[in-house]
């Protein structure tokens, strides 16, 4: 080999590298964000409904016992997978805001108020189901 072909093939090499550690760093799991030993239910109305790649969100509001209300945050599965579930990015599965909700989710590790979407029960009787692996990956149903 010349040198340079020796100086091209490491060059490559070290670019693949380089390329495959970045997007393994850039994806985040499930047990590092959210404890998947337990669960939240917390019941409130729909603030907000944002369907985004690569994971969309559902914003609830939740009132205290004090009765002030708090702002809840749950991470959903990417716009695809919603969409296999039956919650289309043109209508929100027809959630709104005001539509009463009941949620389950895992709780962020670091104690806010958001979590990982496991259950999502709506007033009217729909229930979809949210569940993911150690990995990250989303399996949806919805009734």
């Amino acid at each position: 080999m010349t040198r340079f072909q020796i100086r091209a093939a490491l060059s490559t090499a070290l670019l693949c590298g380089w390329a495959w550690t970045g997007t393994v760093s850039a994806h985040h799991s499930v047990q590092s964000q959210f404890d998947i030993h337990k669960t939240v239910s917390v019941s409130g109305t729909v603030a907000k409904v944002e369907f985004i790649n690569p994971h969309s969100y559902l914003t609830v509001n939740v009132k205290g016992a004090d009765g002030t209300i708090q702002k809840w945050a749950f991470e959903m599965g990417a716009v695809g997978n919603l969409r296999k579930a039956g919650l289309s990015r043109s209508d929100r599965g027809g959630l709104k805001a005001g539509d009463e909700v009941t949620v389950t989710a895992l709780p962020a590790r670091d104690g806010s108020k958001s979590g990982l979407l496991q259950e999502l029960k709506i007033a009217d009787g729909r229930v979809y189901k949210f569940s993911a692996d150690a990995a990250g990956n989303v399996e949806q149903t919805g009734k």
